[in-house]
């Protein structure tokens, strides 16, 4: 499989697949794609289908194949920001946000990837479900706005506000601290929990929540009256 990702800051990535390669995505993402790619729509059983359903993705996964030579599949962004591919193997896990996963080979698995540590997950930012890729392979995930990546060493750690975490190596963890002072949590407009990052290992933050855009526009949109 080769791929392209052109589209600038609407991004779309273009990829060509040889004669029984196979792509995998679960939001409808297909964009369009050539007449020689077969689609089946499976759920993986009733647990994976579950297990998908609670991390924020769809009951089935659709399932592309190239036949009869080779052909051509492209996925776009829902937002505008980033595509990333990643390159996943064993030993370089990847958790990501329950909404950034666009699309892979068929030889990366997608779970649900729920935090160690209960708090964290409750109070982090991103909910207590997250997602885990492994198995080989390339994925796409999609960042909210532009992406900014830091390495962080073991012990090292980065505080990030809700929303910013897109992405991060399966070995880092996430851990909930609280903004200190009374005022600067009830007055600062940082909300009260801020989600802590420790290494070792890559993160990949983004720049435009989606979440932060739509409570941005609340004050603008139209309100009914009695």
């Amino acid at each position: 499989m080769q791929y392209q990702i052109q589209g600038g800051n609407l991004p779309v990535v273009i990829c060509t697949m040889e004669q029984g390669e196979r792509m995998i995505t679960e939001r409808g993402s297909m964009s369009w794609m050539s007449p020689n790619m077969l689609m089946e729509t499976k759920g993986g059983g009733m647990g994976k289908a579950l297990g998908r359903m609670f991390s924020g993705e769809a009951l089935f996964q659709n399932i592309y194949t190239a036949q009869g030579g080779r052909g051509l599949i492209a996925f776009a962004s829902s937002f505008p920001g980033e595509i990333r591919a990643v390159q996943i193997a064993p030993g370089r896990e990847m958790i990501v946000q329950k909404r950034s996963f666009l699309a892979s080979q068929e030889s990366v698995q997608l779970s649900v990837h729920f935090q160690k540590r209960f708090s964290g997950g409750l109070l982090g930012g991103e909910g207590f479900i997250m997602q885990r890729l492994s198995g080989q392979g390339v994925a796409f995930i999609e960042i909210d706005g532009s992406a900014v990546e830091y390495h962080l060493q073991p012990g090292q750690s980065m505080i990030v506000d809700t929303g910013y975490l897109a992405a991060m190596d399966a070995t880092c963890t996430l851990d909930v601290v609280t903004v200190p002072g009374v005022k600067n949590a009830l007055f600062g407009g940082e909300g009260i929990f801020n989600t802590r990052v420790t290494g070792p290992g890559n993160i990949i933050l983004q720049t435009m929540p989606i979440t932060q855009v739509a409570q941005s526009l609340i004050p603008y949109m139209p309100t009914s009256s009695n």
